[in-house]
């Protein structure tokens, strides 16, 4: 190989093990991998730059802004309704992965998910059953049902703009539905038959809140007249508690939180503290504090406070770090009363606690927190817990209007997917259904730079000579298996790459060499192509393999092994279910 190949598999490399280790934002690495190519003199400006001048990332940005309309105006809610009903087990199942699969072939995946997760839960506690056995299976058809059309998900997009970049013809909305919609179709059965049998009941970590509510707070009066009464929060010694924060202070029925420790305390203060109250028996005799017996109860859920599950995620700024290093509770305005890691929760101080991809963290706070951080990288997900359910806004069928307008101009070729996805998004504004600050804070910009970034991994592998190379050695492992076993080395190799990294980087990675292996083998390249993007997106042996199954880790209760244990069959099925397609559909013998 060239000195050129060496230094684009040395970057590709270093860019696989910063993703897999979760570190630091994806888009962040993908940037600082094409820079460093650019810097190598491997690809030129031009190609390093050239995804922010390709379709791509503005469609996916104005599909998300669709999204965020969907959800804002809760057009998705009288589906659900009539979906769940009041039954139980595999019917409901059926029903729900079924709509949601078909929902998501029209809808990006992620704000799908995130609308769902809340009423899912709140449904299946109401109905005597577990959230676990639906949750996961929600997330898997969700991805299932984003790989029947161009726009379901964006590694569709990113596939396509690729495709775009080097033949000059996009994918059409549905050029990848004969290949995803068996896909999808038998996937959704597969799901339905197992996962009663597979999937155990867990442990949401929700219901803390209802069973150990007293494990989290405790309500303490300050005695007017007594030796607090006049001191402030340090001079008082409630500074640095053990296993417990002050959270909040209220005075004259006006709260105060965060708490500081220069406020002055004043008799008749009632004092809210979170944490571990089982380990502090100690706060109970500090001379100065009553307790308030069980009023502290009836003030949750007042217009003081709510509580809130959230997800931490691979772009959030909180990785890595601690409450007490990040100051959660004065940069959030909140208070952590848990948190929750592959299916436990945690019992150590939770300040001192390192947050990792998949936490879920039960927050106290004012309701405005989930307006504030929802469209926010610092939280994957962030859940109203025991709330009234969201109202159906009477622009709701505008919004269905919209998108129908835009499946039917686009599947008709009135117009080409980038521009029927912005005259929507304009029109969502336009017509009042979001503000101009909503729509702008709906895109993801991580995903938005992901997408625009992965151009120039693509040149440099394809100037570098080292998309030949892989290719090359493919056919030589495959090739004795015939043109499908060849096609099938593709499908192993991407669904190794998306598990280990995003769905939007494996394409990128996985993309330029399946297109040199099609060359080099007489196959039609866009096939290939197609088969990236499903393989890319059907990530399932992981919670971190794809954001959906990352954002019901926490709120599922699940361990890492309950995705590979329902993960596996169903992956193993999707293979089977491409390579049918391939032999019988496209001819590949």
């Amino acid at each position: 190989m060239t000195w050129q190949a060496w230094y684009t598999l040395a970057v590709t490399l270093v860019a696989l093990w910063l993703l897999a280790r979760e570190t630091y934002a994806p888009a962040n690495i993908m940037l600082g991998a094409v820079i460093a190519l650019l810097l190598g003199r491997v690809i030129t400006p031009a190609e390093a730059f050239a995804g922010f001048g390709n379709s791509a990332p503005i469609t996916v940005a104005a599909l998300y802004i669709l999204a965020r309309g969907v959800e804002r105006t809760g057009l998705m809610l009288p589906l659900l309704h009539a979906v769940l009903g009041r039954g139980q087990g595999r019917g409901s199942l059926a029903r729900l992965t079924a709509s949601s699969a078909a929902a998501s072939a029209f809808l990006n995946n992620t704000p799908l998910v995130a609308m769902l997760i809340s009423p899912v839960t709140d449904w299946a506690e109401r109905t005597g059953q577990s959230p676990s056995r639906f949750l996961m299976p929600l997330s898997y058809a969700v991805i299932l049902g984003g790989v029947v059309t161009l726009i379901g998900t964006s590694t569709n997009l990113v596939v396509s703009g690729l495709l775009d970049a080097k033949t000059g013809r996009p994918m059409g909305l549905f050029e990848i539905t004969p290949l995803g919609l068996p896909v999808a179709l038998v996937g959704v059965v597969v799901l339905v038959l197992t996962a009663p049998r597979l999937l155990p009941e867990r442990r949401p970590a929700r219901r803390d809140l209802g069973e150990n509510l007293r494990e989290f707070t405790v309500s303490m009066d300050v005695v007017r007249g007594g030796p607090l009464d006049g001191k402030t929060v340090e001079e008082a010694g409630l500074r640095n508690l053990q296993g417990v924060f002050l959270a909040e202070l209220e005075r004259q029925g006006e709260q105060v939180a965060p708490v500081a420790s220069t406020t002055v305390l004043r008799g008749g203060d009632r004092l809210l503290f979170v944490g571990r109250v089982d380990t502090i028996v100690d706060l109970q005799a500090i001379r100065g504090l009553v307790s308030s017996e069980d009023r502290h109860l009836a003030a949750f859920g007042s217009a003081g406070h709510t509580f809130f599950e959230a997800v931490i995620g691979a772009t959030s700024p909180l990785l890595g770090k601690t409450l007490k290093q990040a100051q959660f509770r004065s940069r959030y305005q909140a208070a952590v009363l848990a948190i929750h890691r592959a299916g436990h929760r945690l019992n150590a101080k939770l300040g001192e606690v390192e947050l990792k991809v998949g936490d879920t963290l039960l927050v106290l706070a004012d309701p405005a927190f989930r307006t504030r951080w929802r469209d926010r990288n610092d939280f994957l997900l962030v859940s109203e817990l025991g709330g009234a359910p969201p109202a159906i806004s009477r622009k709701a069928w505008l919004v269905g209007l919209v998108m129908l307008a835009v499946v039917v101009a686009a599947g008709a070729g009135l117009l080409p997917m980038l521009e029927c996805a912005l005259v929507a998004a304009v029109a969502l504004v336009g017509f009042g259904v979001l503000t101009a600050s909503e729509a702008r804070n709906a895109v993801d910009l991580d995903v938005v730079l992901m997408v625009a970034a992965s151009f120039g991994l693509g040149s440099a592998m394809e100037n570098s000579g080292l998309a030949d190379r892989v290719a090359a050695a493919i056919i030589r492992t495959f090739e004795p298996f015939g043109p499908l076993g060849v096609l099938l080395g593709i499908v192993l190799a991407t669904s190794l790459v998306t598990e280990i990294v995003t769905n939007n980087a494996a394409a990128a990675l996985v993309f330029p060499i399946a297109f040199a292996t099609a060359l080099k083998t007489g196959q039609d390249p866009r096939l290939y192509a197609l088969v990236v993007a499903v393989m890319a997106s059907t990530s399932f042996l992981t919670p971190i393999g794809y954001q959906t199954n990352t954002m019901v880790y926490g709120p599922g209760g699940y361990r890492f092994t309950d995705y590979t244990r329902l993960g596996a069959p169903l992956t193993l099925v999707v293979m089977a279910v491409i390579l049918v397609v391939a032999r019988f559909w496209y001819g590949i013998a």
